[in-house]
């Protein structure tokens, strides 16, 4: 980021809203980066339009100053416990700067999530960044599912205006 590009947790402005067809092209223009494909791609045209379709959660865009900055993936728990951030991808040219974590706060935040009582994410156990990223944030580690490590939001985290940040979930 330069000093004429704020950084996002700086400013309020920060808007959410569903993934829609038009932002298809800043999306796979995002996947051509080699660290965010390894982590959530590959995407294609099928994830496109599941995404599109979706009524058990929901792809959310962040956006500071209406420009994307990530891109939140929520599978929603239809019991009301914790739903799940499937995905957190940040714009390349801002990651590692405290996007991720503004973002995923503002996404968690989002009206449109039904009542839960807290947030699990599911990480690749061979992602170090994202595994510290939970870490620092008092996510709690747990066994190993399908091939990727169960994280926990901290205690009483619920889904509307709690601080938590969530790893990406490798997708194929």
């Amino acid at each position: 980021m330069t000093t004429s590009d704020p950084e996002p947790h700086a400013s309020p402005a920060l808007a959410v809203r569903r993934y829609a067809r038009p932002d298809e092209p800043w999306v796979r223009a995002w996947f051509r980066d080699p660290e965010l494909d390894r982590w959530l791609g590959p995407l294609d045209d099928n994830w496109c339009a599941h995404v599109e379709t979706e009524t058990t959660g929901v792809q959310l865009v962040v956006e500071h100053e209406g420009r994307p900055i990530a891109l939140v993936g929520v599978e929603w728990d239809p019991l009301g416990d914790r739903h799940a951030v499937t995905d957190v991808a940040v714009d390349p040219s801002r990651r590692r700067s405290g996007v991720g974590r503004v973002a995923l706060d503002a996404a968690l935040a989002w009206s449109g999530h039904p009542a839960a009582t807290g947030w699990v994410a599911f990480v690749d156990p061979d992602n170090a960044v994202a595994l510290g990223f939970f870490d620092a944030l008092a996510w709690t580690a747990g066994a190993v599912d399908d091939g990727l490590r169960c994280m926990t939001s901290p205690a009483g985290c619920a889904h509307r205006g709690v601080r938590a940040v969530a790893g990406p979930r490798p997708r194929g």
